[in-house]
């Protein structure tokens, strides 16, 4: 009875995960930000990658999770990792708390999930804040780059 009590349990709360995840909401205590994209994860990405560049930020690496699972003979939806950034802005935050590289430079995930619906997720800057104790008002230097991101999406 126990054991199927954990079952049940555990089955409810990952339908809750899954559920919430796919109507858009946060997760990681709100810092990780998922929006609707209105284009294929391509074009998701492709349109980031304007939009950072044209900001003056560096392209560091494009990871196709998708890409790489079919390589290796497995199926996955449509899944592609931006990593980007400035180091003129970012090496203020890892100046000021080193552990913050772990979680920089930026990155944005446009991914598909099983019905079809394109997704952007990326980190709030208020992770760098809540996860390496970053003060407020360096973490906030990041602030523009999620309106940046959600504006490539609409």
């Amino acid at each position: 009875m126990r054991f199927a009590n954990k079952l049940l349990n555990g089955l409810f709360w990952t339908s809750v995960t899954v559920a919430s995840l796919l109507a858009g909401v946060a997760h990681a205590g709100g810092n990780v930000v998922t929006k609707p994209s209105k284009y294929s994860v391509h074009e998701t990405i492709e349109r980031i990658e304007k939009a950072v560049t044209a900001k003056g930020m560096k392209i560091f690496a494009r990871i196709d999770h998708s890409g790489e699972a079919r390589n290796v003979g497995l199926e996955m939806k449509p899944t592609v990792l931006l990593i980007f950034g400035n180091p003129k802005g970012g090496t203020a935050l890892m100046v000021a708390r080193p552990t913050a590289a772990i979680d920089l430079p930026m990155k944005a995930l446009a991914w598909e999930d099983q019905e079809g619906k394109v997704w952007l997720t990326y980190n709030a800057p208020a992770l760098l804040q809540e996860r390496h104790g970053l003060p407020a008002e360096l973490a906030a230097r990041l602030d523009p780059v999620g309106k940046l991101l959600e504006g490539a999406v609409e």
